[in-house]
């Protein structure tokens, strides 16, 4: 242990901290309250940094809250896995950040204002963060309340209908999943006489075998629906498109894969051995093909990436089922390289939303003529995604692969073989995405750069017909009063002729947007930078999967963590 266990508490203290200065600031000083959000989550991101150099070289950070040693106070820890994934998040939620600042969304757009979105945010860092820290049950139960909160602030952000019955849905299957997850820490209470997780390996092999596998089996229930891990996994394609791209960005990229670290926590430190290995695993294989198979069946960017996303926690949760250090390993580094890639996409998807309106595929078309820099921010994630080589996404899935062939069992070859059919369909998917919205001529039903377009709410009866009529000056449902003079099809754009839009079918999460010709700067500029962060994880590959190594051998030796909480 060194000095750097005083930084440990820093991730969670400095956002809470921030966002209470916030309220107390309101709708001010713009410029002040950016700066703000920006700082705080800068200091986090080189205070992760240095914990994770300090975990790496010196063994795990430890930070006794208020000075009192467990079993009584909180205790939090920074071993390498959860300083890595506080790196890896604090990277992507300040890139998020810069996006929504330049998307307008917490600044100018009165119907999400700078004093609702902001303090959210940094209270969903904050759970976060308190999170992948945790040294116990009950404060993993309290970092996940922190996120549940402030995501349905953040989803319902503008208040429209769509938001709202999407929120309506996650905070239910949310709470529910809380209430489980409260059951599932008084059950260790009352069989262990802690929540404590340092302690708990020993008391808890002391326990029945039935009793231990009761609580395994609930903590794992609770962590499934988190992660949105198939069967449990329905909530998720309709609750996440529907929220601003940046929130749907965050939420996709970073919330699903708490519930995998708290897998990966509790599955090695509490429950080693292979026990409920098998059916992970095929829980695992379920994960994969259901949603590949829901994804291209899609027609919508945003749905098409939220079953990928559902889809390759099966990649995951094959790692963890394998339970060997090849398959940690390859699981923590997939985590990695999939936060960064999936936010990645959904930022993209945000820009197409912004340039054309929707993120209907069947209403796009010739993005890569009229918007260069867009197509390469969707080409380069989206082979990530699939795993193209010599990509982060072909390392991560080549080495969970033959962590599966080496393990040798008969599910785990299955396994090797449904992931490889994944990785197949995930390209036709995406590939199909990039031909029709890219590649092709515009759609008849694409909008022209510079349109306002207004909530489906107001302007989109029941029968889902676009209505005529519209404001002074903007085109109508049937392309006329604010068509230009030469009708429909005169809208000349970069060499393409798109045609006159159609009020209703393109709509910014149900808030009016004004399409744009040009991405704006900050946009660009934060998905460009994470773009490039992933593309790091291929040019570091050797590195990063020497340091995941180091931390499935210290997750699959339990060792080392309870040593350093309990000799404090």
């Amino acid at each position: 242990m060194s000095g750097a266990a005083g930084l440990v508490p820093l991730p969670v203290i400095l956002p809470l901290c921030a966002a209470g200065l916030k309220l107390a600031i309101g709708a001010r000083l713009e410029r002040v309250q950016r700066f703000i959000s920006a700082a705080v989550l800068l200091a986090v991101l080189v205070v992760s940094l240095l914990l994770l150099i300090a975990a790496d070289r010196h063994g795990p950070q430890v930070m006794f809250a208020g000075g009192w040693a467990p079993p009584v106070g909180i205790v939090l820890v920074a071993d390498r896995l959860s300083a890595l994934m506080l790196v890896i998040s604090s990277s992507v939620t300040l890139s998020v950040l810069v996006y929504s600042v330049g998307q307008g969304m917490a600044d100018n757009d009165d119907t999400t204002p700078m004093s609702v979105f902001h303090p959210s945010y940094l209270v969903l860092v904050a759970g976060v963060s308190d999170t992948f820290l945790a040294g116990d049950l009950f404060n993993l139960y309290v970092g996940f309340e922190l996120m549940l909160t402030a995501s349905y602030v953040l989803m319902t952000i503008g208040g429209t209908l769509a938001r709202i019955r999407a929120g309506a849905t996650y905070a239910i299957v949310s709470l529910l999943s809380s209430m489980l997850f409260l059951a599932a820490v008084a059950m260790v209470y009352a069989a262990a006489g802690t929540v404590t997780m340092a302690p708990l390996p020993a008391r808890l092999d002391a326990l029945p075998d039935s009793v231990g596998m009761v609580i395994q089996i609930a903590l794992l229930g609770v962590f499934a629906i988190k992660a949105a891990v198939f069967p449990l996994a329905a909530w998720l394609p309709d609750s996440y498109p529907t929220a601003p791209a940046p929130v749907t960005a965050v939420f996709a990229g970073l919330l699903t894969k708490v519930g995998i670290y708290a897998m990966l926590r509790t599955q090695t430190l509490l429950f080693p051995g292979p026990g409920i290995g098998t059916v992970l695993l095929v829980l695992a294989l379920l994960s994969l093909l259901v949603g590949i198979l829901g994804a291209v069946a899609q027609t919508d960017l945003k749905r098409l990436l939220s079953f990928t996303l559902i889809s390759h926690m099966g990649y995951m949760i094959f790692g963890i089922g394998l339970g060997s250090p090849s398959g940690i390993s390859g699981a923590v580094f997939y985590v990695a390289h999939h936060i960064t890639v999936q936010t990645t996409l959904f930022l993209v998807a945000g820009l197409v939303e912004r340039r054309s309106g929707t993120t209907d595929l069947q209403s796009l078309g010739g993005l890569a003529r009229l918007s260069p820099l867009l197509a390469v921010l969707f080409f380069v994630p989206a082979l990530n995604l699939a795993g193209i080589p010599p990509l982060s996404g072909f390392l991560g899935k080549f080495g969970l692969l033959r962590a599966g062939v080496d393990d040798g069992g008969a599910l785990a070859y299955v396994l090797v073989g449904g992931g490889t059919v994944t990785s197949l369909l995930t390209l036709y998917a995406l590939a199909k995405a990039w031909n029709v919205a890219f590649w092709r001529a515009p759609a008849p039903e694409m909008c022209e750069a510079g349109t306002v377009l207004e909530s489906t709410e107001e302007d989109t009866p029941e029968d889902g017909a676009p209505r005529e009529g519209g404001r002074e000056g903007e085109p109508s449902a049937a392309g006329g009063g604010g068509t230009p003079a030469g009708g429909v099809g005169d809208w000349p754009t970069g060499g393409l002729t798109v045609l006159a839009p159609r009020r209703g079918t393109a709509t910014f999460g149900g808030q009016e947007i004004t399409t744009s010709s040009s991405l704006p700067v900050s946009m660009a500029g934060a998905t460009t930078a994470l773009v490039l962060f992933g593309l790091g994880f291929t040019v570091l590959a050797g590195p990063l999967f020497a340091l995941t190594d180091r931390a499935a051998d210290e997750l699959l030796a339990r060792t080392p963590y309870v040593e350093a909480v309990m000799s404090g």
